[in-house]
Formats: structure tokens, sequence, C-alpha cells
């Protein structure tokens, strides 16, 4: 199996880039958050992946965190979704937001993803609650942070500005009005 490449990106495509390590190239499929932070033009990199075996394929997944991956894999292992669903939902949150919605049984914020209705939604929180729930602080801390997200999306932030100004806001700021506060703070520095 295939764990990590660690090499030159000579290619980054919608769906996919490949990276080239001592000669070789790898087709790696990524989710849109990671191909937009893959760099070009040759630069450097070191990604974690997952190898997925069909009867017709063999495809490498690629991703920048270790905890990215695992969660992947985890995902990959509920009957009904796929590699391409399981990036979709790496695609919605970071991956202790994704944890948090799942153990505080957050469907809503499954069904976000293409191709992930109410009932595959509630299979993945049935399944997976228990192992995402362990360790992880609970359902308030996630409201805040989708009544965050909310807030800033009715203010005319697309999603992926709000959930990157809310990825900037340390984690000991707590409470939606504060991370609100702090994500524009954020965004105004931005422009």
């Amino acid at each position: 199996m295939i764990i990590t490449l660690d090499g030159k990106v000579t290619f980054r495509g919608q769906r996919y880039f490949i990276i080239e390590v001592n000669g070789v190239g790898y087709k790696v499929f990524a989710g849109t958050e990671t191909l937009r932070k893959i760099p070009q033009n040759e630069a450097k990199v070191k990604v974690f992946t997952s190898l997925c075996v069909r009867e017709d394929a063999m495809d490498l997944y690629g991703f920048l965190s270790l905890a990215e991956m695992e969660l992947f894999e985890t995902l990959i292992g509920v009957s009904g979704v796929g590699p391409r669903t399981a990036l979709g939902v790496l695609g919605v949150a970071p991956v202790d937001m994704l944890k948090k919605a799942i153990a505080a049984g957050e469907t809503s914020y499954l069904t976000k993803v293409s191709g992930i209705g109410r009932k595959t939604a509630e299979k993945i929180v049935i399944e997976l609650r228990d192992k995402m729930g362990k360790g992880i602080e609970g359902s308030d801390e996630f409201r805040h942070e989708e009544d965050a997200l909310e807030a800033l999306r009715s203010l005319g932030y697309s999603l992926r500005e709000a959930r990157e100004a809310l990825n900037k806001v340390p984690q000991d700021v707590k409470g939606a009005e504060k991370r609100i506060k702090s994500a524009l703070n954020v965004l105004g520095k931005g422009k």
C-alpha cells in the first residue's frame, strides 16, 4: 500500500493532480480544497494517500494531512459510501468539524454533499457516531460553529470564504457571536 508520496507536482486538474516521484508520475485524485492548496509549477509536496482497488481500477486518493486520510478511509468503510462521495464529505468542513457533526448526529450537515441523501447520512451517523464521539467535545461547540457559518453566509460570503475565515479563528474563541466577530476581522484583513 502506498501511504505517502513526496515529489513535485507536474499537473493539477479539476479532479486530480500528478505527482512525480523519482521519475514516476502518480495520478492522485483529491477533493476541491486539497487541489486548491496543492502547489503548481513543479513545486515539491508531500501527500498522504489511500489506494482504492476495484474490479476495473486502482485509484490513489491524496490528502494534505493524516487526519483527512484516516477520516476518508473510515467513511469509505460505510457501505454505500464510495471514494468520490467521501471526498465530497471532506469538502464540506474541516476534519474536526465533520467528526463533531457525526458525533452530534447532525445528518443535515452531511446531506449538503452531492450524492448523500437523508438515508445515507443517517447510515453514516449510525455507523460512525461512536467512533467519532470518542474524545470529542460535544454538540454545543458544533452548533456554535454552524450558527457562525450560516451567519457569515447570510452576510453574503460564500461557503468557502466563511469556512476559511472560521478555520483561521483560534479554537479557544468560543460562542457563535465571538467566532463571527473574529471571522469578520479575518475577512476584513483579506481585502
